[in-house]
């Protein structure tokens, strides 16, 4: 498979572009995502290749774009529409939840709702309490809708690809800060990431991490790092946050026998209680030789002060505690 070096945003404009061209009924929306090329630059040159007939500016309205997205995919197109920042699609929720999310089950399945939201989120880029929410444990508790989170540039074309052929309203959660990272991605351009897969990203035997996001790179670089003193740390990246495949987490812990969920969301209600929550369930509790230890953002407004921004979300030694302490060190 023919690859190429590219940044995630990069990758999430191949992904949108490849199936505008394949599908005419792919469209795309949202506020400045035309002659602006988005709030963060992800499509830019997408107005010049499709025109505005597909690729639209639409008004200051999350809720008119929600909405609107919910209408046409129930009329038959594809859209796809961007949010400027994660935390405005509260203002759309209305429609995503109690329409969009409910049409196909309400319908009997005679609706279909095939829309995409792309949702930037996180921190780590001084935008302040209303600009770096992670809110995708808001988005997993609604049934109907699936919610979907790649951490690398190759992930994020494929499930993008993914995202826009399913034909349920699809989440499409891009923390901010990877957009610059680089990664090789497969330009075939039948290349999917299928929705509703986990992937195990390290190989480990005492410890199994379940991360996403940027701080699944911050896992990543302390497994490295206590692989010296001894410690093998197992990595999983879920990438689907609903509808998970918590068997292959499952399988990790029973390997393992101790588990931490790390993310950037605020701990209390976030997904990683639910991974817990899983496992407890699940037949690796007998396996398990420490408690399911989570580690999540500090329950606070993300302040704008940098130093105060960093101190909110899971640190690296914080995340070498947590293994220390499952393994009793």
């Amino acid at each position: 498979m023919e690859m190429k070096e590219m940044t995630y945003k990069d990758a999430i404009r191949l992904g949108m572009s490849e199936e505008m061209r394949r599908d005419e009924n792919v469209i795309f929306f949202g506020e400045d995502v035309g002659l602006y090329g988005g709030a963060f630059g992800v499509s830019v040159g997408m107005l010049e290749e499709f025109g505005e007939e597909r690729v639209r500016d639409t008004p200051i309205s999350e809720a008119v774009i929600v909405g609107a997205a919910a209408g046409a995919a129930a009329t038959g197109l594809r859209p796809i529409t961007e949010m400027m920042f994660m935390d405005f699609i509260t203002i759309g929720m209305d429609a995503l939840v109690n329409q969009a999310a409910k049409m196909r089950y309400m319908f009997g399945g005679k609706a279909k709702v095939p829309m995409v939201l792309r949702l930037p989120s996180g921190s780590g880029t001084g935008a302040a309490a209303q600009h770096t929410q992670s809110l995708e444990a808001w988005l997993c508790h609604v049934p109907g809708l699936k919610v979907v989170t790649p951490s690398t540039p190759a992930e994020a074309k494929g499930l993008m690809k993914a995202a826009i052929r399913d034909d349920n309203p699809v989440c499409f959660v891009e923390h901010k800060l990877l957009y610059k990272v680089k990664g090789e991605v497969p330009v075939d351009e039948d290349y999917i990431v299928p929705i509703g897969k986990s992937f195990v990203k390290r190989e480990g035997r005492d410890v199994t991490i379940v991360s996403w996001g940027t701080t699944l790179q911050k896992v990543l670089d302390i497994a490295e790092e206590v692989e010296k003193e001894g410690i093998s740390v197992e990595v999983v990246d879920p990438i689907t946050l609903y509808p998970m495949d918590i068997d292959t987490i499952i399988e990790s812990v029973k390997k393992t026998g101790r588990a931490i969920v790390v993310h950037e969301a605020c701990k209390t209600g976030g997904v990683g209680g639910e991974i817990a929550a899983r496992i407890a369930e699940s037949e690796a509790f007998d396996y398990l030789d420490a408690p399911v230890m989570r580690l999540g953002g500090l329950d606070v407004p993300t302040p704008y002060n940098r130093n105060l921004e960093a101190a909110v979300v899971p640190k690296k030694d914080e995340i070498k505690e947590a293994i220390y302490k499952v393994m009793n060190r």
